[in-house]
């Protein structure tokens, strides 16, 4: 009994050495300038830089008041990528004033600059489409300018994204520089409800060691992981393996493409993104607890044994900890012998606890994730716990599984 107490910390103590080791050095994109013009002879004129290729920016938006306009503005106030580019808002049937925002939005774009607002029109009937599939597939259609297509990139973008300056050009330096098909860049959480950081700093820990990016980028591993909210593709790979159209019915999409991408023999880069992509993806409970219940199944490939052990491992790395100081407490405050069993949980849950707080320290150090409530483990353990069951259930019969109110059955 008394060895089974230090599970939790001696878990705890395993996944903090295994995030260093699959994470601490892990690629990371950071800031840098397009490439600099060839110098010019003093005697001779300076030419025009000709530019090669095109840049597409799509951002698919359903609902989105709260983020569009900031979006938008993150884009346009963008460093010169190296290419044209243009950015399109392909709107998806909103009903709230989030194309009006678009619109108003792109007004400030420079006057080099090509903005579009789209309506992606209604879906096709013949099939099932979920999620953003749809408007990011009308996006990727738009008709494009002449050209070689493996010099065209396109770039989904997730309307909670903000982007720093330098993030297209460092993106578009990179995928060149790699000859990447699909560069995805995990971007910095910033969590803006109580909920978030709750579950958000112990999900970021379950992907880290889901996903390794070391596996994601080596060519002869399976393994294959995207981050949704930043997707640079290389146009001519994306109409290869049938973009967003091939996959109408995927919630999990990015999961999804970035799968067909290595399959099909292309090159996928994962990198960190945390000086240029920052992402805040629930703006409260309500809608933390619907994106979870609607991934969490998926992400697991509809697993019910890996559902269900992601849930064990949420409250016991998180939740029981407490509970044990608690047990612990109450053990050494009774009016009972000192052999009082329950004394025995209070030393190793707060070893565990103390572990929990590492790992958050870890997280500021690697990830730039504040520590903020990080005393509120055990209440997200408590959640995880909850959502679980409760996305298997509403992912196998799709009772109330939706997204943004939209029915996903």
């Amino acid at each position: 009994m008394a060895a089974l107490a230090w599970l939790p910390a001696g878990a705890l103590l395993v996944m903090l050495l295994r995030l260093e080791h699959m994470l601490g050095r892990a690629p990371r994109l950071t800031p840098r300038p397009a490439s600099p013009l060839v110098e010019a002879h003093p005697q001779q004129p300076v030419e025009s830089p000709v530019h090669s290729g095109w840049l597409r920016v799509v951002v698919p938006a359903y609902q989105e008041s709260q983020n569009i306009s900031g979006c938008v503005a993150s884009v346009l106030a963008s460093e010169d990528p190296g290419l044209p580019w243009q950015l399109l808002v392909v709107d998806d049937g909103s009903t709230d004033d989030t194309p009006a925002l678009a619109r108003q939005a792109c007004l400030k774009a420079p006057s080099t600059m090509e903005t579009h607002v789209l309506e992606a029109g209604p879906r096709p009937t013949s099939q099932r489409w979920c999620g953003k599939n749809w408007p990011a597939s009308v996006g990727a259609a738009a008709p494009w300018p002449e050209g070689e297509p493996s010099d065209q990139w396109l770039l989904f973008l997730d309307a909670d994204v903000r982007l720093a300056p330098a993030a297209l050009v460092s993106a578009v330096e990179e995928a060149k520089r790699s000859s990447a098909d699909l560069l995805s860049l995990a971007p910095r959480l910033s969590c803006t409800c109580l909920a978030e950081w709750l579950v958000q700093p112990i999900v970021v820990n379950f992907l880290g060691l889901e996903f390794p990016l070391q596996r994601t980028n080596d060519a002869d591993d399976p393994t294959a992981f995207a981050a949704g909210p930043f997707m640079l593709f290389n146009r001519r790979a994306y109409e290869a393996i049938g973009g967003h159209a091939a996959m109408p019915s995927e919630v999990v999409e990015d999961l999804a493409l970035a799968r067909r991408i290595k399959a099909s023999g292309y090159r996928l880069r994962y990198l960190l993104g945390l000086d240029l992509v920052h992402l805040s993806m629930y703006p409260d409970l309500a809608a933390l607890w619907e994106g979870w219940t609607k991934n969490w199944y998926l992400g697991v490939d509809r697993n019910p044994v890996r559902a269900a052990g992601s849930a064990v491992v949420a409250l016991l790395l998180y939740t029981v900890p407490w509970l044990m100081v608690v047990l612990g407490l109450l053990g050494r405050a009774a009016f009972v012998p000192l052999s009082n069993p329950l004394e025995a949980w209070f030393w190793p849950g707060m070893v565990a606890i103390g572990l929990q707080w590492f790992i958050r320290l870890w997280a500021q150090w690697r990830f730039l994730l504040p520590t903020r409530f990080w005393w509120l483990a055990w209440m997200g353990g408590l959640l995880i716990g909850a959502i679980v069951p409760v996305s298997v259930f509403r992912t196998i019969t799709t009772r109330g599984w939706t997204w943004r109110g939209r029915p996903l059955g």
